[in-house]
């Protein structure tokens, strides 16, 4: 099965900014919503933000207005711009898609990209 590949992870200092690519060319499954997540060591996966396939996002408190999403649809590519990073951002970032965005199971997890956050 293919998988949804991420990448732009990297370390940077807390006030710093980097994009996240998301990779969709080669998955074949419905990509309606697409979302980001993220996973910190000894904590649970937390949907940081998603997004439409018509561009309407959502984010979680704990990145709204730090964040944003974006997709594009020609490119079969997903965004994370991610400006004022703090260190309890730092997490392994995936992204998944849904044939819905209050749907319960996203699909097509990838390997994942690291961001690191310094203090």
């Amino acid at each position: 099965q293919v998988q949804l590949v991420e990448s732009g992870g990297g370390s940077v200092q807390a006030g710093g900014s980097l994009t996240l690519s998301c990779d969709a060319s080669r998955y074949t499954a419905n990509t309606y919503c697409m979302g980001w997540f993220r996973q910190a060591p000894g904590k649970e996966r937390e949907r940081v933000a998603s997004i439409t396939r018509g561009g309407n996002p959502n984010y979680s408190n704990s990145v709204k207005g730090r964040f944003t999403i974006s997709r594009d649809n020609a490119k079969n590519t997903l965004y994370l711009q991610m400006n004022s990073l703090k260190p309890e951002d730092t997490a392994m970032y995936y992204c998944a898609a849904a044939s819905l965005c209050s749907a319960s199971t996203f699909r097509g997890w990838g390997q994942g990209t690291q961001v690191t956050v310094s203090s």
